[in-house]
């Protein structure tokens, strides 16, 4: 934490190495830390290629040629056999990993359920979960482990929205099987990486035990939902989709459909906005200068469950600082993509069979992008300083595989970070270090002690 308030608050980093690993060590980085693969000139570079074992690796930094990448000729580029590896056991068939028609039909399905229009309905279950929240942080013992209350919080906002469950009955064993997921098998091996996702390794054959052990708690919780009363209005996300159409087809999704996508939206969507939240928290903690612009904001805010979807659009700044910490610690720090086809973008050529990164982990702290890219500044969000270009910050991705949640996900974020801080002066207990960890998504290498001092 910051001593002189004067000056911008720059979190510190991982060591990144001065030059690109050899294959074994980038192997082991990969398992442990990814973040740790680029070296410092994949920040100050356009474009970096590498070679991993005779596969040409291309991480790209030049905002139109990501926008080709990723939306102009996107059919082009399909997830890796790794990715769809890990992401498999806990996210099935959903809208995450379908390709072609079925994609399609996905997407289409999915996309008015979580529209901007229904955030009014599910910001109630948003506000009410995090009071609950805050009368448990102000009733415990300092200091207090707000990695974890953000993931409790997260999941429960997660359940209340998609369900309308409370989830004390099932956060213990979604948390211990999530958690096994993250330290065992989301982390690459050397056959994950060779491999076509077609053919198993020994490791798949874990990670097929760990999906039946998972598709069944979640065939539980939604057999839970499916006994509540019926209900003429929509209640919460998992009604939106049982009444959830293709507008072209009119099909809607089946038993197996509807449990993988919402799988998909309590893994995918708990996780990484408790991962905001705590970065968000982090940072506030850091820099109390900004904390207390966000307090005079939020000051006067009614952000009660009544109030919280009319608040949203009056906290601006609070949406810059949740802003800015995506671009500091994007929850997906690497995109990575197989070319289908060689592909021509300007002077580059993409040979067939490659693989090619866009890593917003790089892209944010970009030296030719940004502004003092590692100073934590939320203003640069606010229109007061030169835009980035629109393919420099890509925290919830880019082109068709943009995430459908981001706006939803923005809207939690901002409510929950708001009431927090009106309600506690937020601040770290010791001055160690917190680095960031890439494994899945971009984790703490610790959890740090915070003290919270209820407001006046």
């Amino acid at each position: 934490m910051k001593s002189d308030l004067s000056r911008p608050f720059v979190p510190p980093r991982p060591i990144i190495p001065t030059n690109d690993l050899r294959w074994h060590r980038y192997l082991a980085a990969v398992r442990t830390n990814a973040l740790l693969i680029w070296p410092q000139d994949a920040y100050e570079q356009e474009i970096a290629i590498r070679s991993f074992l005779g596969r040409k690796s291309f991480l790209l930094n030049q905002p139109d040629v990501i926008r080709h990448v990723l939306v102009d000729n996107a059919a082009n580029y399909r997830r890796t056999a790794a990715a769809i590896r890990i992401l498999r056991p806990i996210v099935g068939a959903g809208l995450l990993l379908s390709e072609g028609d079925n994609w399609r039909h996905q997407r289409r399905t999915i996309a008015p359920a979580l529209a901007p229009r229904v955030i009014p309905t599910l910001s109630p279950h948003m506000a009410a979960a995090t009071q609950s929240a805050i009368a448990r942080l102000g009733a415990a013992r300092q200091p207090v482990d707000l990695l974890a209350a953000m993931q409790f919080l997260a999941l429960e906002i997660a359940a209340r929205t998609m369900f309308s469950l409370e989830m004390d009955r099932y956060y213990v064993p979604l948390r211990e099987l999530i958690v096994r997921f993250a330290n065992r098998f989301a982390r690459l091996y050397f056959l994950d990486l060779m491999l076509p996702a077609a053919i198993p390794t020994l490791h798949d054959l874990a990670r097929m035990r760990f999906r039946s052990r998972w598709r069944a708690l979640m065939d539980e919780i939604i057999k839970t939902r499916m006994q509540s009363a019926p209900s003429e209005e929509p209640r919460d996300l998992f009604d939106l989709l049982l009444a959830a159409r293709d507008p072209e087809t009119r099909a809607s999704f089946s038993r197996a459909q509807l449990r993988d996508q919402t799988a998909t939206m309590i893994v995918a969507g708990h996780e990484t906005t408790a991962l905001a939240l705590f970065w968000s928290l982090y940072l506030l903690a850091s820099a109390p200068a900004e904390q207390e612009r966000v307090a005079e904001e939020v000051r006067a805010i009614a952000l009660g469950p009544e109030a919280a979807s009319d608040a949203l659009s009056r906290l601006s700044y609070t949406r810059a600082v949740v802003s800015e910490a995506l671009r500091l610690y994007p929850p997906a720090f690497a995109i990575s993509r197989n070319a289908v086809a060689t592909d021509q973008v300007g002077q580059l050529r993409i040979p067939r069979g490659s693989v090619v990164v866009v890593a917003p982990w790089v892209l944010h702290r970009h030296v030719r992008l940004w502004e003092d890219p590692n100073v934590f500044n939320p203003s640069r969000f606010l229109g007061t300083e030169l835009p980035a270009h629109r393919f420099a910050y890509l925290p919830f991705g880019a082109g068709p595989r943009v995430c459908v949640g981001a706006q939803f996900a923005m809207a939690e974020a901002t409510l929950v970070l708001a009431m927090l801080i009106q309600n506690f002066e937020v601040a770290l207990a010791d001055h160690v270090p917190v680095l960031a960890v890439g494994v899945v998504t971009t984790q703490p290498d610790h959890s740090p002690p915070f003290l919270l001092k209820a407001r006046r």
